[in-house]
């Protein structure tokens, strides 16, 4: 079970309060692409691809992290039983379900770290994990891009990752499923996404 919108946007403004960054402008980015998206796909809901977008970065709350951020996200999530949202706390930085393809620092303690590495390589992914890695990956703080400009954008913040082209290759795997669900680019479902690409 998730939140309700107004509940989840609360959560983020309280989350952003704590701790102001663009990550929350980011995550609102997210759950607009996520919600555009889903309209067009008959197997996810709308309202419910948006509270998940929206919620994805929620453990930024405790504070400017690398990988904690996860763990963070998942233990606040579970603790309002919102199980689905957990998950994606987690997820949605692991297109690839290894924990070994992260691009970040495991700056968590060992447990945590070892929760999460399990968690990863059984979590059943379904449409709404891919469609949040998908959106995580379209947009920035100052609104929607095309994917290869958020891969650098990524790439310049974090370096150069063994893994770095695999997540690309996954991701753009992943714009070709969605696209072949909903007929057309997703960039046609991203107002913007030009301009802000090219500014």
């Amino acid at each position: 079970m998730e939140p309700d919108r107004k509940t989840a946007k609360c959560a983020l403004e309280e989350a952003e309060r704590l701790n102001p960054g663009g990550w929350a402008d980011h995550s609102r980015y997210v759950a607009m692409a996520c919600e555009n998206i889903a309209l067009h796909c008959k197997s996810l809901c709308s309202e419910r691809a948006y509270i998940l977008g929206l919620l994805h970065d929620i453990g930024r709350y405790a504070g400017v992290s690398s990988e904690k951020h996860l763990i963070d996200g998942y233990y606040y999530c579970m603790e309002k039983g919102w199980e689905k949202a957990a998950q994606i706390c987690i997820t949605h930085a692991f297109m690839i379900q290894d924990i070994e393809t992260s691009i970040g620092v495991f700056d968590m303690e060992e447990k945590d770290y070892q929760f999460m590495k399990n968690f990863i390589a059984h979590a059943e992914y379904d449409d709404y994990d891919r469609l949040v890695q998908l959106c995580d990956a379209l947009a920035l703080p100052t609104g929607f891009c095309l994917l290869e400009k958020r891969f650098v954008d990524v790439t310049v913040r974090y370096g150069v990752h063994h893994a770095t082209v695999e997540r690309w290759k996954k991701i753009l795997e992943i714009k070709a499923y969605f696209e072949n669900e909903i007929g057309c680019s997703i960039y046609e479902l991203l107002p913007g996404v030009v301009e802000n690409s090219f500014k």
